[in-house]
């Protein structure tokens, strides 16, 4: 980095392993320049959950522009001065995570500026061989939604950075700076790194499982434990009887995982203030757990119960596919429709490995 006029991508997780934060070393090195900061969805602090402002930092005077705001990207008169862009933030190994998207916009703009792009690359949290869920169909990229992934596609967002440059011609200048001692069979816990939650809601390492098979349900919906103690650890809604939905789940023996009827309340968001029928979702195995397979069963069971207040058109917001869609309306079973993923799947699985930096 020596050198360099330095714009740095990154929030409350990038951290060293000494728990410093990239700001401060950066902004301490000797020989780099650090031009500017550049904040994700929920800020810098990540604390955040609405739209960011932009504004200044108080410990370093620089600016702190928000890619989370009117803008979504850099602009021209951000990237003023900048010579290098640096990438630190953890993700979730997710499609739908919304730090992959700005990652993908900043290659962008750094190609268009001829700016090289650094990432410094961290732990997927749910380990670096599964790969599950529908892909996304080319006609439905948006901000949650970057470019036509499965929903848990197994790479870490250094690698990720690597299949976006050449698989979505970016071609910008990419340096991914690889970690040591990190294996794909790894989930965070066997890193021996402390926890940071990357966003508000994703507090725990048991809701970073079973984040992609619940988050899908809220737009149809069902709350999935924001605004309470145990966000994407349980779900529900008013007109959902949480004892029956676990029974019916615990009958399709979904490997990795037991429910119980745990009603709650909301205090904010979806439901805030009423009670839930709800379901709580515990993790016996979670090298087991796949957690689109129980997002689906979740779905089926829900639309057999209560057809009145469940409508699987209104997932297609993050699910993104057309026939998955289309099937949980018609209505074959879980098993069916995560079958039908495989073709897609198995021609993702093959591509990706082009990218793995890890054994």
């Amino acid at each position: 980095m020596r050198g360099k006029h330095i714009g740095l991508i990154t929030n409350h997780t990038g951290l060293d392993a000494q728990g410093r934060s990239t700001v401060d070393l950066l902004s301490h090195a000797t020989g780099v320049q650090l031009v500017a900061l550049f904040s994700p969805e929920h800020g810098l602090a990540g604390n955040n959950d609405d739209r960011v402002a932009s504004t200044k930092d108080a410990a370093t005077g620089l600016p702190i522009y928000s890619l989370y705001a009117e803008t979504r990207r850099p602009t021209d008169a951000m990237l003023q001065g900048i010579d290098t862009l640096v990438f630190d933030v953890q993700d979730a190994g997710v499609r739908f995570y919304t730090y992959v998207t700005t990652m993908g916009y900043c290659m962008e703009e750094a190609a268009k500026h001829n700016i090289a792009f650094y990432v410094l690359d961290r732990p997927n949290p749910l380990g670096g061989e599964v790969v599950e869920g529908p892909v996304l169909d080319p006609d439905k990229t948006s901000f949650t939604a970057y470019f036509p992934l499965p929903v848990r596609y197994g790479l870490t967002i250094g690698e990720l950075a690597q299949f976006f440059n050449d698989q979505n011609r970016i071609h910008c200048e990419l340096h991914v700076i690889a970690m040591k001692n990190w294996h794909r069979n790894y989930f965070y816990e066997s890193t021996g790194t402390r926890w940071v939650p990357p966003s508000p809601n994703l507090r725990t390492l048991k809701g970073s499982i079973l984040y992609p098979g619940l988050e899908i349900l809220q737009s149809a919906g069902v709350s999935v434990g924001r605004g309470t103690e145990a966000p994407f650890e349980e779900f529900g809604a008013p007109w959902i009887n949480g004892d029956e939905v676990a029974a019916e789940l615990n009958a399709r023996h979904l490997p990795g995982l037991r429910f119980t009827g745990q009603p709650f309340i909301p205090v904010v968001g979806l439901y805030g203030g009423q009670r839930c029928g709800g379901v709580g979702v515990r993790v016996t195995d979670k090298q087991a757990v796949r957690s689109m397979r129980m997002g689906m069963e979740i779905t089926t069971v829900l639309v057999k119960l209560y057809p009145q207040n469940f409508d699987p058109a209104k997932l297609m917001f993050l699910v993104a596919n057309a026939d998955t869609i289309r099937q949980l309306q018609e209505g074959p079973g879980a098993e069916q429709i995560v079958a039908s993923w495989s073709n897609q799947l198995n021609e993702f699985d093959a591509l990706r490995r082009k990218y793995f930096l890890y054994k």
